[in-house]
Order: C-alpha cells, then structure tokens, then sequence
C-alpha cells in the first residue's frame, strides 16, 4: 500500500518535484541569464547526491511520484547517471523526467532508455543555426540536434521547449511546428518570463499565449483544440495529419495556477511552492543541521500548507516587494 495523496492547503494535490542538480549551464541564453553569465555557487553549497537522494526518498513517502532533474543544465553536474541510477529506484517514483539543452546528454541516451527515464524535455528556440548562436551565445547547435535525433531514435519520448521572444525567434515558430509533422513528439511554446537576471525584456508581454495560437491558427487554420492530461501547464493541439502534436505554456499569464500539482527545489537545496516565490524553506540547512526525517517532513509539511494560490499572490508575498529576476538557472526552471 503506498502513501497517502498530499495535498496543498487549497486542496491541490502535489505529486510532482522539478529538483535542480545544479546552477551551472553551457549556454548563455538570453532569456535565461546576461550575457556574462552568473555567479555560480561553491559546490559545498549545492545539495550533495547523498542529501537529494535522501530528500526525495522522504518526498515519496509523502506522496511524490514524479521526479524532473533540471538545473541549470544538469549533465554539466559530474556523476550524474549515478544519481539517476539513484532516483529510479526509490520505491513510490513511478516517474523520471529531464528537461536538459541537450549539448552533453547524446552520450547518455542510450542508457536513459535502459533505466525507463518517461521522457525528455529538450531547449531548443531555433532550427536555424545562426540564431542559435544568437539566442544562446554559443555554437552548440550541431550537438543539439544530434541529442534530438538520439532521442527519437531510442524511442525517448520528447518534447522541446521553445520560448517565443520577440525579434528573436518569431520566425522560427511555423519550423519548430513543422517538427511535429513527420515525428511523434510534442513542441511547445513558451511565453517568456522574467526569470533571467536582469529582469522583464519589454515593458509588456506581446507574445502571449493567445498571440502564439493566433500566429499558429493563420499558418495552419485546421489546428484541433485537444484534450490537456492532468495538471498540465500546456494547452495542447493537433494539427490534422500530423505524427505530433503543439502546445503553448502560458508561463508569465499563469492561467493554469489552480491545478498546479508541482514543487520545486533549487540546487542549493530551497524549497519553491511556486515558481514566483523566492523559496520558502531551506532544506539543505535543515538537513545539515541534523534533523531526523520526521522533522524535514514536518517542516515540508508546513510550508506545502502555506502555498499561495497563484503565481500573482506567490509573487506579492516577496518579501521587500523585490521583483522577479533571478536567473532561470539558479531557480532550476
């Protein structure tokens, strides 16, 4: 008998942990992080492979089914196929996700399938190699695609993620569907957030999520609405004929708040209720401190029962009214 279901203080159920392996990434993309990059924390300050296996074998007795490794970009962190190894056997994980840039992990594919990992979500704003190098300030393009294909080949289940930035990638948006013509996997869109370090790009948003579909529906009028699974943060479509399929995540209008099943810890270890939260408990701290699993679980417990009910409330409650601009990369996406 497995554990019972958690559930947040709004009657939301939380299954879900996206947990970042590391604050460190190869690219430099320009809705991610300046151009410089950021600082990157010491290595004694990221949750050891000992602490995140520990934390997640504890999530799971909670209720926790599903695990995203994010980071930064975590096939930068070393060793990290022995932590994944880790992972898909704790008892309760039913699933492992990656969300990864794809410029290392083409080596791992292989073994990914072995261990049964669900799927891959893979970066990727441009098919257009010059862009690219652009959008990511750096000439990785070649061992993109080549993870891409990998994947596909291996029968890993993929979606790539998109962000739509304006007078970057807008060209590349009927591309990026065109993917899903002759291959089963999904392409999103992603309307593009603060989370980069210095801050909002533009004084409004102009590719909203209704602005993507309306750019789709012009190129491709026969686009089907179809059904979204469960808690997801993607409004799905089909375009008739095609293998795959197009979503469009509404990440800064936040329109799907209200069946958000995730949490999310950062690779130093702080808990986020919501991603425009600025963490609200530091668990590396507590377990270096020595408390025994009962009080990590109480004080997880507390703060699940404290979550905002959106991201515009979650946002609010910063304290200091500081405004979201950390780096996507430190908060583990």
């Amino acid at each position: 008998m497995g554990p019972a279901a958690l559930y947040d203080n709004h009657g939301r159920q939380l299954n879900y942990v996206r947990l970042a392996v590391t604050d460190r990434c190869n690219l430099r993309c320009f809705y991610c992080m300046p151009e410089e990059g950021i600082r990157y924390l010491p290595k004694k300050q990221l949750l050891t492979f000992e602490e995140i296996e520990r934390l997640i074998t504890l999530l799971a007795q909670m209720g926790i089914t599903k695990v995203r490794l994010t980071g930064g970009e975590p096939f930068v962190r070393r060793d990290l196929m022995n932590l994944i190894h880790k992972i898909v056997a704790i008892p309760g994980i039913r699933d492992v996700h990656i969300t990864t840039n794809g410029v290392f992990t083409a080596p791992y594919v292989k073994e990914l399938k072995e261990l049964g990992i669900a799927s891959v979500n893979l970066s990727l704003d441009t098919l257009n190699q010059d862009r690219f190098r652009i959008i990511t300030r750096r000439d990785e393009f070649g061992n993109v695609m080549d993870t891409l294909n990998q994947l596909i080949d291996n029968g890993i289940p993929v979606k790539i993620n998109a962000v739509v930035m304006e007078g970057k990638n807008i060209d590349d948006i009927i591309p990026l569907a065109e993917l899903s013509k002759d291959k089963d996997i999904s392409v999103r869109f992603i309307e593009e957030m603060p989370f980069n370090g210095e801050g909002n790009h533009y004084t409004t948003l102009t590719w909203t999520y209704r602005k993507i579909f309306d750019y789709l529906k012009s190129h491709y009028p026969e686009i089907q609405k179809i059904a979204d699974p469960a808690n997801s943060t993607a409004y799905h479509y089909k375009i008739p004929g095609y293998q795959g399929d197009l979503g469009i995540i509404a990440a800064f209008s936040r329109t799907f708040c209200g069946t958000c099943n995730r949490i999310r810890i950062t690779a130093q270890g702080v808990l986020k209720t919501c991603l425009y939260d600025a963490g609200v408990l530091n668990i590396r701290d507590l377990m270096r401190k020595g408390v025994d699993d009962n009080e990590l679980k109480n004080a997880l417990m507390e703060s699940f029962r404290q979550r905002p009910k959106d991201g515009f409330e979650a946002e609010a409650l910063r304290k200091n009214n500081i405004p979201v601009s950390e780096s996507m990369s430190t908060i583990g996406g």
